[in-house]
């Protein structure tokens, strides 16, 4: 087996570095979608804090961690939707973050690729349709309480 000269050790970080940098750009703008759609649920309703989002650029914690986000970020929805009486199923983005979650520790089998892109893609526009959703409604205001304020 012979051994790579510096020569192409230089183009070979060249080429994996411009195949990168559009990798980072699509997951900084995956992250800013998260972190928007937890901007956009009330602060009460939230299970983590927007800026948690990007603890996944953490190596091996994030293995970990985006099993958590997923959770939180549905319970987020839940609860948004539950506190607004408005009706929702129980962690409406959870299955799919999940099966998001579990690919991406598959990736080594070509269709698992596959398959994680396309889920990945369905979680983006499902997490994204949240938060349209969500920043759409009017700011939640208790009316039950506003009936005690006049006394």
């Amino acid at each position: 087996m012979s051994q790579l000269t510096p020569d192409e050790w230089y183009w070979m970080s060249i080429v994996t570095g411009i195949f990168s940098i559009p990798a980072i750009i699509i997951v900084v703008l995956f992250l800013l979608n998260l972190q928007n759609l937890l901007k956009a649920i009330s602060p009460e309703n939230r299970r983590m804090t927007p800026g948690q989002v990007w603890l996944m650029f953490i190596p091996l914690f994030n293995i970990v961690w985006q099993f958590i986000l997923v959770d939180r970020i549905a319970e987020s929805i839940e609860a948004e939707y539950a506190m607004r009486s408005l009706p929702m199923e129980r962690k409406p983005t959870y299955n799919l973050g999940l099966a998001y979650c579990i690919l991406s520790l598959l990736t080594w089998f070509p269709l698992v690729s596959l398959a994680l892109l396309i889920i990945g893609i369905l979680y983006w526009v499902k997490t994204a349709e949240f938060r349209k959703n969500i920043s759409a409604m009017p700011p939640y205001t208790d009316q039950d309480s506003a009936i005690f304020n006049g006394l």
